[in-house]
């Protein structure tokens, strides 16, 4: 039979895009559906902008894999779309003497991961490239950095349409049926509704993917993995940044913790830290500042009293619930759920954003042998 679009993908942020431009590429004909007004409305727009260079996940996995891939990936995509970014690098630091087996253990796994050109640092190195720097001993990853995020997307929503695609916006995905020779129906709300077919299916929309995952047909609950909301606030300093790099102290369980970033806009920003929620709360609460001001002092002794100002919050897709051993991303394809032309994402979290372009790779591999 033929079909309205050879591919769908529901979600708009920077994986549901990279997917699309994946797809797109093969010659394939696109749609990306997106429940907000604008594209990358959701986890996309609400985290540190940081490219990661792949030191922290455990070999072999695919936040190993698809972090180094797709930073590679990403920085000639930036360069070739003229998308805004610095390769500032990152300083993972340990500002005492317990701290250094800590990040040891991280230049071993980043090594094991294949991440290029990293450093051992002392003390007395680290606060000469960075002075005001409390720092026993570092790490330098050279290959980190901050970019445009949002300019990023735009550029995979051009490619998408270049090719003869189509980006959606406010048209919620309702519900999908497998049709009994392959393919789906899918109904879409929102003001631009409709019923349409597809061959083939990729969901990628982050904080919903339970939820749309349980709106296609056929799709087995228990190969639905529980989820949970991983909240982070940010703070932004008052003043001049102190920092060219990025500074991470040694990870927090469960995520990297907060960190120091210098924006493209020459900011300091600090954040996120990690608490969990149950629904969507993008507030900021201008008493965690005491909090944060105790835990930078740690790498930034400097700081000065009253300088940080609420900024804003992002809410990361977990697998994990508090003091659960932190999971892989999760692609799942018919050998998973059964359904023949379905890619459902789970779990795409941090490195998530600089892992898009490989996770799109990988998610149309997975549909070229389905």
């Amino acid at each position: 039979m033929s079909f309205d679009f050879d591919a769908t993908v529901v979600g708009a942020g920077a994986v549901g895009l990279a997917c699309g431009r994946a797809l797109a590429k093969r010659g394939l004909s696109v749609l990306v559906l997106e429940r907000e007004p604008h594209i990358g409305q959701g986890v996309s727009s609400r985290n540190s902008e940081v490219i990661h260079g792949g030191l922290y996940y455990p070999t072999g996995s695919l936040k190993a894999r698809y972090c180094v891939a797709g930073r590679r990936l990403l920085y000639a995509f930036l360069d070739s779309h003229k998308v805004d970014y610095r390769r500032c690098g990152k300083l993972v630091v340990a500002t005492d003497e317990a701290e250094v087996a800590r990040i040891e253990t991280i230049f071993d796994l980043a090594t094991a991961n294949e991440v290029e050109n990293l450093e051992h640092l002392t003390g007395p190195q680290a606060r000469a490239l960075e002075p005001g720097l409390n720092a026993h001993a570092a790490i330098l990853s050279p290959e980190s950095g901050v970019f445009d995020s949002h300019g990023y997307m735009l550029a995979l929503q051009g490619e998408i349409e270049d090719a003869g695609g189509s980006v959606v916006v406010s048209t919620p995905f309702e519900r999908a049926e497998p049709l009994p020779g392959g393919g789906f129906t899918i109904t879409a709300g929102g003001e631009g509704g409709a019923v349409l077919t597809t061959r083939l299916l990729v969901t990628a929309p982050g904080l919903g993917a339970q939820d749309v995952a349980a709106r296609i047909e056929g799709y087995p609950a228990d190969r639905i993995p529980s989820g949970h909301f991983g909240k982070g606030v940010y703070f932004r300093l008052t003043g001049k940044a102190p920092f060219e790099r990025l500074i991470y102290p040694p990870p927090i369980p469960g995520a990297l913790g907060t960190h120091y970033r210098k924006d493209l806009g020459g900011q300091a920003v600090f954040g996120p830290d990690l608490v969990y929620v149950e629904t969507e709360d993008y507030s900021v609460d201008p008493a965690r500042a005491a909090e944060f001001e105790r835990y930078i002092r740690r790498f930034w002794p400097g700081l000065p009293d009253g300088a940080l100002t609420p900024d804003y919050a992002g809410i990361r897709p977990k697998l994990h619930g508090p003091g659960e051993t932190q999971p892989d991303f999760q692609l799942r394809g018919r050998d998973d759920h059964g359904i023949p032309g379905l890619v459902a994402l789970f779990g795409i979290e941090s490195p998530g954003l600089t892992s898009s372009l490989a996770i799109g790779e990988a998610v149309a591999d997975l549909l070229d042998h389905d």
